[in-house]
This record gives structure tokens, C-alpha cells and sequence, in this order.
């Protein structure tokens, strides 16, 4: 990759996604203008000189100026600020559900407790939001007017003079084979939401029916002794979905290394539901007399969803491998 192209991507990466394209033509023609017929890489190095800090620049293509974080900065504030404020909201609500559905005494509707989950979860959610807003923004205004710590991981820094040699330290990364922030924090929500499942199964997951009071749980679809039982392998399930999703985070491109790591967890939460699904007793009794469903037609829905679980995770891992490759 030539240091102009790793100029452009270095400035194009810090802009709207919907002007990335228009402003990185712009730009490579301005850059051809500047240079003479028979240029010389000295000279795409004087030129982009000329131009100066990628960071710097791309901030005064955007439509509004940033004061309070300074454009070497501004980037990585507002990355974190987009992982961190979907999860932290997410984690919020689904904590309050959760000590409602713990909480529930049978006094209340169903539908008492949606409402009132919901209103008081708008509330949390707006109360985390500020607060995540409010700590992240201070700590990076602290570090705007200091120059420590988070600068160390910018392409550059104020208090050293940009130069085009620093380009070739930048690695350039296809479109197609990055890891976007709403991947990361799509993969650590859908954990969050599948963990609270298994914990909380018997009070979510089951049959409903209305009741004097509303919509009620009458029928539990697992067994919720049996289903606990398995919390040990469960645990090592999310705690490697949470550091395959850090790794992508850190990384933020598909490698080998890391297509591996996918693979890797998407065998073991494999093997892990295989493990817990094979277990006859694994659905509650109730639910199974419900159905109607006889052993044969058991191990059919077991099946199912072994094969529904097996398809998609196989799809993940030959998306990870491919995307490596480019």
C-alpha cells in the first residue's frame, strides 16, 4: 500500500461513512495536483507534509468543529463511546428486568410488570447513558489538555510533529476484512441476552396464558434443576464470547489467528449444547405433556435445534476464515 493511499484511509476512516468515498476522491486529486509529472516518493512525502496530520485534517472536513476533544483524540472518544454506551444501557435494563421477574410475588399482572419495567428502564437507561457520557468525556478532556495516556495509542501525537514517514506504520485494512464497533457490541449484547436467558429461564421462557391478573408463566419449558446444573460450562461459554469480542475489539480486522480463536468458541458453546441438550430431562415434564411429545419427538426437537445451532455457527466461522483471507 502506497503512502498516499494509507493518507487517504487515515483520513477517510474519522469521516461519515457516507461521505468517505466523495472526500477520499477529492483529496486524490488534490494530492495529484501537488505532485510534479515524475514524481518521486520524497515528493509524495513533501506533499503530504504540506497537508499535514491526517487527524487534523479530516477534522476540518467534518460539519461541525470539536472544542472540547481535540481531532488526535476525538476518533477513539467517540469509538468508545459507541461500544460502551449499548452495552452499559443494555446491561442497565436487563439488570432491572431481572430483579423484577426475581422479585415477582404474583401480586402484580404480567403486564403491570412489562410497564413498569419499561418506565423505570427508559429512566435507567437515560440515568447510565449521562453518566457513561459525563465519566468518558471528562477523563478524555483531562487527557486533551494533559497529552498523556490515551495519546500513546493515536497515530500521532501534538507533541510531536506529524511526518509521512509515520504512515508505513500504519497498517491498511479492506473494508471487507474490518471488525465494525456495532459487530463487537452486537456479539457482547447478544451474549448479555442469552446469559440472562439461561439464568432466568424458568421465569421467562415458557408458555403463557391469561390469567385474572393479566398474561401469566404457566408452563416452564426447562427443567430448572437440570438446566443449572450445567452453570460451570455455561460460565466458560460467555467468558470466551467476551474475550473473542475484546480481541476484535483490539484488533479490528479478521486474522487467521483470530478466525481461529472463532472457531475455537464456536466448537466449545457447540459441544456445550450438545452436552446439555442431549440430557433427556433437560425440558421440564409439564411442558413436554403440553406438547404431546413422546421420546422419538423429543430427540426430533433436540435435533432441531442442535442442527439450527450447528448451521449458523459453521456460517460464522466461514465468514471469519474468508474475511482472513482477503
Amino acid at each position: 500500500m502506497n503512502l498516499i493511499e494509507l493518507y487517504i484511509q487515515e483520513v477517510t476512516r474519522r469521516l461519515p461513512e457516507k461521505s468517505r468515498k466523495d472526500i477520499g476522491l477529492e483529496l486524490q486529486s488534490t494530492i495529484e495536483d501537488m505532485l510534479p509529472e515524475d514524481f518521486t516518493e520524497e515528493d509524495v512525502k513533501e506533499v503530504l507534509k504540506k497537508l499535514g496530520n491526517p487527524a487534523v485534517l479530516a477534522s476540518g472536513y467534518r460539519d461541525r468543529p470539536q472544542y472540547l476533544i481535540g481531532p488526535e483524540i476525538y476518533d477513539i472518544y467517540i469509538s468508545l463511546l459507541k461500544m460502551v454506551l449499548p452495552i452499559a444501557i443494555t446491561i442497565s435494563v436487563m439488570a432491572l428486568a431481572a430483579e423484577k421477574v426475581m422479585g415477582y410475588s404474583g401480586n402484580e399482572s404480567v403486564m403491570q410488570v412489562i410497564l413498569s419495567v419499561i418506565g423505570k428502564g427508559i429512566w435507567n437507561a437515560i440515568s447510565t447513558g449521562m453518566q457513561v457520557f459525563f465519566w468518558i468525556t471528562l477523563v478524555f478532556a483531562i487527557l486533551e489538555r494533559t497529552g498523556t495516556g490515551i495519546a500513546q495509542y493515536s497515530m500521532t501525537t501534538r507533541r510531536k510533529e506529524w511526518k509521512p514517514e509515520d504512515l508505513k506504520d500504519i497498517q491498511y485494512v479492506p473494508k471487507k476484512k474490518a471488525i465494525t464497533r456495532w459487530e463487537v457490541s452486537g456479539s457482547v449484547i447478544w451474549t448479555a441476552i442469552w446469559g440472562s436467558l439461561y439464568y432466568y429461564a424458568s421465569n421467562l421462557v415458557g408458555v403463557y396464558r391469561s390469567g385474572d391478573n393479566g398474561l401469566e408463566l404457566t408452563t416452564p419449558v426447562f427443567n430448572e434443576h437440570v438446566l443449572h446444573s450445567y452453570w460451570p460450562l455455561v460460565v466458560i461459554a460467555i467468558l470466551l464470547e467476551l474475550l473473542l469480542a475484546i480481541s476484535k475489539f483490539r484488533i479490528g480486522k479478521w486474522t487467521m489467528r483470530l478466525a481461529f480463536f472463532n472457531l475455537s468458541t464456536q466448537f466449545i458453546a457447540f459441544v456445550i449444547l450438545i452436552i446439555i441438550f442431549t440430557n433427556n430431562q433437560i425440558f421440564a415434564t409439564a411442558f413436554m405433556d403440553l406438547l404431546s411429545i413422546v421420546s422419538a419427538g423429543q430427540k426430533e426437537l433436540i435435533g432441531a435445534v442442535i442442527i439450527i445451532f450447528g448451521i449458523s455457527a459453521a456460517i460464522d466461522v466461514f465468514s471469519g476464515f474468508r474475511k482472513a483471507r482477503i
